[in-house]
């Protein structure tokens, strides 16, 4: 075996200098989509596809929302240097927002329920976010109320990136997430379902998914439970509606048990080695419910979101539960 020979001349600084926050920002998106036909025993003509999100830098599929919404606000001047970006986030998104603050050189605080996560709440503090945690009892509709009332009384020093609202959120989806998926299932997709939480993710994607072909049959879950332990999932019947929710785009709109998630979690984590985050989990059983519809012998290619992994929940009880 020859060795390989490493020069030790310094290279020009002009080579070795990206421009600051490059790094994180150009590993975002081109997520993988993962195969879990094991699930399917019973129905070996059709696929089901896992896009992996916690590929992104920040681990979630928030990344993309997230670095969209503040590249908008850095080209219309709303988030100028002095500027805090202020915005209520369950976790994931605030992971996102922290993470760009960091690597892009903006102050971030964040509103976020008490009852995150003790992993988020760690990843949050080492990235140097300012957290303001918000009475869990009221969820994230808690964290909007205080983010709106902070906004509201010091708009010179805060950018409000709102991701409820922000219509950056969706159209990062539209752009990235839905074409990702288009260009690898090579047009084969034929449904499409994924949780609601800010409802971007699905928003964005089943636009852009119908207009490349309008047969593709999109599913929307959420929560059945105001009172839930699905984690960045909404429950909208009893929630504050995020504005950028368009509610004609579903085909169907299915309602997934917390208990229900956490036990197909375990089941993934155990019997296929792999580990996902509540949502991601609540996701797989939406898209099974889907496929257990389908006709015999009726071919489909099932794509979901895999919003982030296991290990910011490694701290909940529920994995010890048989």
């Amino acid at each position: 075996m020859t060795a390989t020979a490493y020069s030790s001349a310094p290279l020009p600084p002009d080579a070795t200098r990206a421009p600051k926050g490059e790094a994180v920002l150009t590993a975002i998106g081109n997520t993988p989509l993962l195969p879990l036909d094991a699930l399917l025993a019973d129905f070996p003509h059709i696929n089901l596809l896992g896009k992996a999100e916690w590929y992104n830098p920040g681990g979630s599929v928030k990344d993309r929302a997230a670095a969209r919404i503040v590249a908008e606000a850095h080209r219309a001047g709303q988030l100028a240097p002095g500027k805090i970006l202020l915005d209520s986030t369950s976790g994931n998104t605030g992971i996102a927002y922290a993470m760009l603050g960091a690597a892009l050189g903006f102050p971030v605080t964040l509103c976020v329920p008490e009852n995150v996560s003790l992993e988020r709440k760690r990843i949050l503090q080492a990235y140097g976010a300012n957290i303001i945690y918000t009475d869990p009892a009221e969820g994230s509709d808690g964290a909007i109320k205080i983010a709106r009332q902070l906004a509201s009384q010091h708009p010179d020093l805060y950018f409000y990136a709102d991701q409820y609202s922000n219509d950056a959120n969706w159209r990062a989806h539209y752009d990235t997430t839905a074409n990702e998926i288009w260009q690898q299932t090579e047009g084969r997709i034929t449904h499409f379902v994924a949780m609601l939480g800010t409802t971007g993710t699905f928003v964005g994607t089943t636009r852009r998914l119908k207009e490349l072909n309008p047969s593709i049959c999109c599913v929307s879950l959420q929560p059945d439970s105001a009172f839930h332990g699905i984690e960045g999932a909404k429950h909208l019947p009893s929630a504050i509606v995020p504005r950028i929710y368009d509610p004609s785009l579903a085909d169907e709109n299915l309602e997934i048990s917390t208990e229900d998630a956490h036990t197909m979690a375990r089941r993934l984590a155990r019997e296929q080695g792999l580990l996902v985050g509540v949502s991601a989990a609540a996701a797989i059983v939406g898209s099974l419910q889907i496929i257990e519809w389908l006709k015999t012998n009726q071919r489909a290619t099932v794509v979901t979101i895999l919003c982030d992994s296991g290990e910011k929940y490694l701290s909940e009880r529920f994995w010890n539960e048989e």
